[in-house]
């Protein structure tokens, strides 16, 4: 929340992934996913994996890029010391996935399924993801940074050391959050629609808090007649 000493608010920053990936080899063009399948420094380039099932499939040390992923299964996917550029897809579902040491730029996604899952050391930089699915997900480190992020659900989630440089948030449902020192400050627009009572453990800014009154004063019950 906001600083009432009037100095500095302290928060701890979050640690950033630093991804260096050896030398790949290629993914088999027109190859499948398996579930529980093993992927080990492999370049998915262009690759469309719409409808396939990779559901508790590790990925170590790869590079994803231009990929598109429609109605892909990767539930208890474990994705790991890799990145993903340019990735596109509606209704990919990494529910109870694990992404540690993770980048993530300019994904083009909605209504991914994140719930139950675990984030660490990721990065999301870019790109704009729509209906991200982050009930009860928990994540320490994560950086969303100049993303835009439409109804975003963090209902029941844990963050720990979250940051939004530069973000346009809209419409987030924070109902039953856990935070802490979870930075908003450098937000671009930051929307709450519902939980607004959950950002105890939270830095904004002074105008963020300016723009959050009316949602304060509705949650405390509080009319403002003029």
């Amino acid at each position: 929340m906001a600083d009432r000493s009037g100095g500095a608010a302290k928060v701890k920053q979050a640690r950033r992934p630093e991804v260096r990936l050896p030398p790949l080899v290629p993914w088999e063009e027109g190859g499948r996913l398996e579930p529980d399948g093993d992927y080990d420094g492999l370049e998915f380039s262009g690759a469309d994996l719409a409808g396939q099932e990779g559901a508790g499939a590790r990925f170590m040390d790869c590079s994803v890029r231009a990929c598109g992923f429609d109605g892909t299964e990767l539930r208890r996917a474990r994705i790991l010391d890799s990145t993903l550029a340019g990735i596109r897809g509606v209704g990919t579902d990494l529910s109870e996935a694990t992404l540690r040491d993770v980048e993530v730029t300019d994904a083009r996604l909605g209504g991914v399924q994140l719930h139950g899952g675990v984030l660490e050391r990721v990065v999301f930089r870019g790109g704009k993801i729509d209906y991200l699915n982050l009930r009860k997900a928990r994540l320490k480190d994560v950086v969303f940074d100049g993303c835009v992020l439409v109804e975003p659900d963090f209902g029941g989630a844990r963050l720990e050391r979250v940051e939004f440089p530069g973000c346009v948030v809209k419409g987030a449902d924070l109902t039953g959050v856990t935070m802490t020192d979870v930075d908003l400050r450098g937000a671009a627009e930051l929307g709450i629609a519902r939980g607004v009572d959950r950002l105890g453990g939270a830095v904004i800014s002074p105008p963020q808090l300016f723009d959050l009154a009316p949602a304060f004063a509705a949650q405390l019950g509080v009319r403002v007649v003029g």
